[in-house]
């Protein structure tokens, strides 16, 4: 998540200065033909570039919308499971036993047992939307030299924490769950429905009561919706013939975008043909920006700077809820590096 107020130059040309290079070698190659070798047959009116681009603008538009309603609702989802996190965990410690013979001790191990392993869920949960798949931007775009791959390692060295799934759940999980990692496809659906069978096991020596396990039942049903509404956006993508439509248009455009403003820079004089130039330059970086903007901001969970920041939102958690557990060695939280949240 970028967290400065404006976006700076830097992040701007880190989304898109290759695509700045691009595009002014084929405008400056359109005036340079016009002038020199005076090919005027190539230039087209101005009227179809003009009606080319608002139904663009119109499709680019539509895209952002929806790439923003996903990106929100990841958002959304996130802070649910922050909420009902805390619920979870303080529900666990507020409801005590009335039975003598069970042992205080006992039960606050059991008790802590449960809220770390829901620490090693988060940790969990996070570290399985992070995998790629086939449409993000890590995946399918092996261009530039890797561009996107570059990204997500400078992210990791940025947080050294951002790769530490297993240190933590090495931390949080007994050894016997732990092991287990590596047998479950789903690890995380593994972890809460061991919390039901511990909370039930707590229901049946009678240190919580039936409405209690009902309760925590509750926040535990919470988890697997809030998990499954991350799985939907992280495995069905922006419908593609969208996308992809939007994605193929903007090319036509920028592709005719020099050869009808040179014709009507040229009205000016000679000089109006490389006036041309930074005036193509700065609508199609515009149209390019936009598109990019939509088609980067669609996957919320693809382990670049424009994600939703899971790992502090993760590390929020947990500090808190190790609070509740009484914990004194706490965390640090995770801060913005270079204008980036993770």
């Amino acid at each position: 998540m970028i967290t400065t107020k404006y976006v700076n130059y830097k992040q701007v040309l880190n989304l898109a200065g290759v695509h700045l290079i691009f595009i002014s070698i084929w405008c400056t190659l359109i005036a340079v033909f016009f002038y020199f070798f005076n090919w005027h047959w190539m230039t087209i009116p101005w009227v179809p570039v003009a009606l080319i681009g608002t139904a663009e603008a119109f499709l680019v538009g539509f895209k952002n919308n929806q790439a923003y309603d996903r990106l929100w609702e990841a958002r959304k989802i996130w802070g649910g499971i922050v909420n009902s996190s805390r619920s979870f965990a303080s529900m666990v410690y507020a409801f005590d036993t009335k039975n003598e013979e069970i042992g205080v001790f006992d039960l606050e191990d059991r008790k802590k047992r449960i809220v770390y392993r829901h620490i090693a869920w988060l940790y969990t949960f996070r570290e399985q939307l992070l995998v790629p798949t086939e449409w993000e931007h890590i995946s399918t775009e092996k261009k530039f030299g890797n561009i996107n791959l570059r990204r997500n390692r400078l992210i990791k060295a940025g947080f050294p924490d951002y790769g530490r799934a297993p240190i933590f759940l090495h931390k949080y999980l007994s050894e016997e769950e732990y092991e287990l990692k590596n047998d479950y496809k789903n690890f995380a659906t593994y972890l809460v429905s061991q919390q039901a069978k511990d909370i039930n096991e707590l229901k049946n020596m009678g240190a919580i009561t039936e409405f209690n396990q009902t309760q925590l039942q509750n926040a535990l049903n919470e988890f697997y919706n809030f998990q499954g509404q991350a799985e939907r956006i992280k495995k069905f993508p922006s419908p593609r013939q969208f996308a992809s439509t939007a994605f193929v248009f903007n090319i036509l455009f920028i592709m005719l975008l020099p050869l009808g403003l040179v014709n009507e820079f040229a009205k000016l004089g000679d000089w109006g043909i490389w006036t041309s130039i930074p005036f193509c330059i700065i609508i199609g970086w515009i149209y390019i920006i936009m598109e990019l903007v939509g088609d980067y901001s669609e996957n919320p969970f693809a382990g670049l700077m424009f994600d939703v920041p899971m790992l502090s939102i993760c590390r929020t958690i947990e500090i808190d809820l190790l609070q509740m557990s009484g914990e004194t060695d706490l965390p640090d939280p995770i801060s913005s590096k270079n204008g980036v949240l993770v």
